[in-house]
């Protein structure tokens, strides 16, 4: 297993749909942070799928070390 690349030091704040299922890069080699492209392939590491409960803005993880991925839990500023 490879370990994550960090894509950036702080959150991605995505506006998101109620119901809508979204695939976040827990990889951090995507093209298309924060969510994935299939660039994990051959890693290890997978995408995680994260439906939201409602509308509104998520701020998903950029430094891929969050503990409540794929959302941001402030991680990043210890690095």
């Amino acid at each position: 297993m490879t370990d994550p690349v960090i894509a950036q030091k702080a959150p991605y704040p995505v506006t998101v749909e109620a119901g809508k299922t979204y695939h976040w890069c827990a990889c951090g080699r995507s093209k298309a942070q924060p969510f994935c492209d299939g660039s994990h392939k051959g890693t290890g590491l997978a995408p995680v799928a994260y439906t939201p409960d409602k509308a509104g803005t998520a701020y998903f993880c950029g430094c891929k070390a969050s503990k409540a991925p794929p959302l941001c839990d402030g991680t990043h500023k210890t690095l």
